[in-house]
């Protein structure tokens, strides 16, 4: 279903949370992988898991090296961020001692820049790859907690992230839910795609048609956002200005099949049958809404086929950019709640 709520851009910085549950008692955990192959979900996931490995050593192990505590877990940026207000907004229980029984933790997971990636072409930082980034927890035995961070994130860091997660033995590793705003959005968006750990999906402003964006002539806000590496293709291209070729070349080379193979109109359907609130802005230069048409029609085919239909909503804010609002926040939170404390 798609509901039309009635109620400038964001910063550059990237957010995103994953939701969890923790356990109450010790008894271990296997990984757990359910989603079942729809459409041919397991093979398209099965080529980006590929796509991921092909420009990575094998010889870095999973480690994990405790950090210090973070100032403000929420909000780990000085000035505090301009989306602050939307994500204070967010619903939050009325939980006695709640103070007494928090206990952060701060880590970093390593596993092994933009301008660099189009010359050499070895690695993907824009949106798959790895740029071993500081993670939060904020820890609550039994209670429904965010897990949050406001550093840049990849996907290949949100699949180890769920590696970690699923080993602990406090966690339940069927109720991991993320979501995440504009590039975290993005983040959310590929890595409930490939990774069937993350139950439950709500990327905000982050979903978009990048092929249908190159059709459409409609890429500008994008690429200004990262501009200096579609900048210094132009000149390798020797284009006098930015084109859509430019676009599409910069897209294949430092993140493959992001215009093709793996756009949204082939990675979200194969988030089916696990729950998925898409949020956007009806205004949205970066995702515009026409874009998303095809992938959420897809999308509720696959739903549907799966007897999951229920599973999959669309909200567009009118009037909204891309920001992120406290609607938004609070429909993303309500998405969790629904899924993961059934």
């Amino acid at each position: 279903m798609t509901n039309i709520i009635s109620s400038s851009s964001i910063s550059p910085l990237i957010c995103f949370f994953v939701f969890f549950f923790w356990l109450g008692h010790g008894g271990a955990l296997g990984i757990q992988h359910s989603a079942p192959a729809i459409n041919g979900a397991d093979k398209i996931r099965s080529q980006f898991l590929h796509l991921l490995r092909t420009r990575r050593s094998p010889q870095v192990p999973l480690t994990v090296e405790p950090s210090k505590p973070a100032r403000h877990p929420l909000f780990q940026q000085v000035p505090t961020p301009t989306f602050s207000e939307a994500m204070e907004s967010c619903p939050k229980a009325d939980i006695k001692n709640l103070k007494q029984r928090l206990r952060e933790e701060n880590f970093y997971l390593h596993t092994e820049a933009l301008v660099s990636s189009w010359i050499k072409g070895d690695t993907m930082p824009f949106l798959f790859d790895t740029v071993i980034p500081p993670f939060s927890l904020v820890d609550c035995k039994s209670l429904f907690l965010p897990f949050s961070s406001y550093c840049s994130k990849k996907v290949w860091d949100l699949i180890k992230l769920a590696d970690y997660l699923t080993q602990r033995k406090d966690i339940d590793p069927k109720r991991i839910g993320i979501t995440g705003e504009s590039l975290g959005g993005m983040h959310a968006w590929f890595a409930a795609f490939v990774d069937t750990r993350y139950a439950v999906a709500a990327p905000i402003i982050g979903v978009q048609g990048f092929r249908w964006a190159i059709d459409n002539d409609k890429w500008q806000a994008r690429v200004d956002s990262i501009k200096a590496v579609f900048e210094e293709a132009r000149i390798d291209l020797g284009k006098c200005a930015i084109d859509k070729e430019v676009v599409k070349k910069v897209w294949d080379r430092i993140a493959p099949g992001l215009a093709s193979i793996f756009d949204s109109p082939y990675s979200i359907p194969a988030i089916a049958p696990r729950p998925l609130l898409l949020l956007n802005g009806a205004d949205d230069p970066r995702c515009p809404l026409d874009g998303i048409k095809t992938p959420t029609k897809r999308a509720r085919k696959a739903y549907a086929k799966a007897h999951s239909s229920n599973n999959v909503k669309l909200i567009v804010q009118p009037g909204i950019g891309h920001e992120m609002t406290s609607l938004m926040v609070k429909e993303a939170s309500d998405w969790m709640d629904r899924f993961l404390k059934q």
